[in-house]
């Protein structure tokens, strides 16, 4: 008999997740070079990202959780990369 594992989330951690919506938003963007995250200063894309923390938090999660997260890791991003 075949048994099959449920697969774990692809993004396990709320940081993780907060900084995947961010992107996706557009509201930070990656170091060609180095990977480091900046961010973009997009007040357009930090708002979409807070309105999809609003309405489709990670499960376990509740939405203002979800809000405080990005806005922590806004927070803690730059807009030039630690190595350029």
């Amino acid at each position: 008999m075949l048994m099959t594992k449920e697969r774990p989330p692809a993004i396990r951690t709320l940081r993780g997740w907060a900084l995947s919506v961010l992107q996706e938003a557009g509201a930070i963007h990656e170091c060609e070079e180095h990977g480091w995250a900046k961010d973009r200063a997009d007040p357009h894309a930090r708002e979409r990202a807070l309105e999809i923390a609003r309405q489709e938090p990670p499960d376990g999660s509740s939405p203002d959780q979800a809000i405080a997260e990005i806005q922590d890791v806004l927070g803690s991003i730059g807009d030039t990369c630690p190595e350029c």
